[in-house]
């Protein structure tokens, strides 16, 4: 008797995504020695790569996730912080599972960044701490979709755009650096 081929479970495939962000973390962490450039690649990728992770999750637990851009002035500069909630039954709060894929984090200092929305440029206040909780400006839903939009990430001094995130109505992000399309890139 011939068996039924079988696939891969979600579940399977979202422990693997988080092996290998975990993996690609560390590497980055052990690898990174201190040369801003190649932590900025490895922040970005890392959102890339947990916001596609919290669609997955999403979907499979039924519960929306948010991503909340902040910034902070720190020690004569700016400093940008990236944190995950999801949505339960009184708000957002910290994701009860995957606690090292949705680890609050902070971009290398000397960048801003710019979030689009819909095709709209948020203002300067979207980034700043809110404080009456946890508002996220990118919310991952748990049908599958989220509004598409963009994070530009750019040299603090002279502006020049050395990353950009971007994502699709049905939530593929994409880290670009130099905003740049990679030729075989297509959606």
């Amino acid at each position: 008797m011939v068996g039924r081929p079988r696939g891969f479970s979600l579940l399977e495939l979202l422990v693997t995504l988080f092996v290998i962000v975990l993996v690609t973390s560390m590497v980055a962490l052990n690898v990174g020695s201190g040369d801003r450039d190649i932590l900025l690649q490895a922040a970005v990728e890392e959102v890339a790569d947990s916001a596609n992770y919290a669609l997955d999750e999403a979907q499979f637990s039924g519960m929306n996730y948010g991503m909340q851009l902040r910034r902070e002035y720190q020690q004569g500069q700016w400093q940008v912080y990236i944190e995950w909630y999801e949505e339960g039954p009184t708000g957002w709060r910290s994701p009860e599972s995957g606690k090292d894929v949705f680890a609050p984090m902070a971009l290398p200092e000397g960048v801003e960044i710019q979030l689009e929305s819909d095709g709209v440029v948020q203002d300067e206040e979207v980034v700043q701490p809110a404080l009456d909780g946890p508002q996220p400006q990118v919310v991952l839903y748990a049908s599958g979709e989220t509004v598409p939009g963009a994070i530009d990430i750019r040299e603090a001094d002279g502006g020049e755009l050395v990353w950009r995130i971007e994502w699709n109505m049905l939530g593929d992000f994409r880290a670009l650096r130099g905003g740049l399309q990679p030729e075989e890139a297509s959606w």
